[in-house]
């Protein structure tokens, strides 16, 4: 059986030594920082800190997907070295870069006729993105070869779950997720509004909570609501958190004394530069395996 590679964006929000674990490649996407042009190389260039203080402190963020010829160079390094292809793009609900994977797939399989290049709209986000990820990296491991591995994958990555919420709206408002009046009271009321990736994988608010504690409350219910198994999940749980490491470690705690199943200990990863220059800080996300979203 000819080997494959597992790879996927910067965007998947794990830290470099897990993507080292995994065995996964990556591409980076960019983003503009006051004017100058980074790389996402999980915080290397530019900290999360540095990221979030120098938003805080006024400068613009802006990002950029990967584009059809950075896929194409991509791509093609991974075809040369005699390894099929099988790529998780960020949800096509927030970003453009599945269409732009998928031009260069269409282009190189023209090229390499025998090479298998599996691009997949992961519907995901952040670390929740990487969490789909760890669990194809268990499977290949375990024998899948990239045609099961691709099948598997389109048939339950809508059983990812995604809840999120913010206690600090300003960049929210910003991106226009939130409008300026509901952003503006939000913040003087300290509302944390709740929200998830839905089926399309699109950011949807669905409730609102005051103040961060009953926010991280209300996420673990929502966990044991949606969980697979409920409290018996024995899946893993990631956190991802945008410069508020407090909060991810109390949800966190809170997870790991409710669900005595699960596998191993809750894992928190930074937001990278990419989803945090949307969110900026005050973000915390929680991902785990549970029933299939279907709104």
């Amino acid at each position: 059986m000819k080997d494959y590679c597992l790879s996927c964006c910067s965007t998947a929000d794990l830290n470099e030594q897990r993507f080292r674990e995994l065995e996964i490649n990556y591409i980076p996407f960019h983003f503009n920082l006051g004017g100058t042009e980074y790389s996402d190389d999980c915080g290397k260039t530019v900290s999360p800190t540095e990221l979030y203080r120098r938003m805080l402190a006024g400068e613009d963020s802006k990002t950029s997907q990967v584009t059809v010829n950075d896929y194409i160079r991509y791509f093609e390094q991974i075809i040369k070295s005699g390894r099929d292809v099988l790529h998780l793009a960020l949800s096509s609900g927030i970003s453009g870069s599945y269409n732009s994977a998928c031009v260069a797939r269409d282009e190189l399989l023209y090229e390499y006729p025998d090479s298998k290049i599996y691009v997949v709209d992961s519907l995901a986000a952040s670390s929740g993105y990487g969490l789909l990820i760890d669990k194809l990296y268990e499977l290949k491991k375990g024998g899948m070869d990239i045609d099961e591995l691709y099948n598997w994958t389109e048939e339950n990555k809508l059983r990812l779950q995604h809840w999120f919420f913010s206690s600090d709206l300003t960049f929210y408002i910003k991106g226009g997720r939130v409008t300026r009046t509901a952003g503006y009271v939000g913040n003087i009321l300290n509302i944390c509004p709740i929200l998830n990736v839905d089926f399309e994988g699109k950011l949807i608010p669905r409730e609102k909570i005051r103040g961060t504690n009953k926010a991280i409350k209300r996420a673990v219910e929502l966990m044991q609501q949606h969980a697979e198994n409920g409290l018996d999940y024995d899946g893993k749980v990631y956190i991802s958190h945008s410069e508020c490491l407090d909060d991810a470690k109390k949800e966190a705690s809170l997870i790991e004394e409710k669900f005595g199943n699960m596998n191993g200990h809750v894992e928190i990863y930074p937001i990278g530069a990419v989803i945090g220059s949307h969110t900026g800080p005050g973000t915390v996300a929680l991902f785990f395996w549970g029933d299939k979203r279907v709104d």
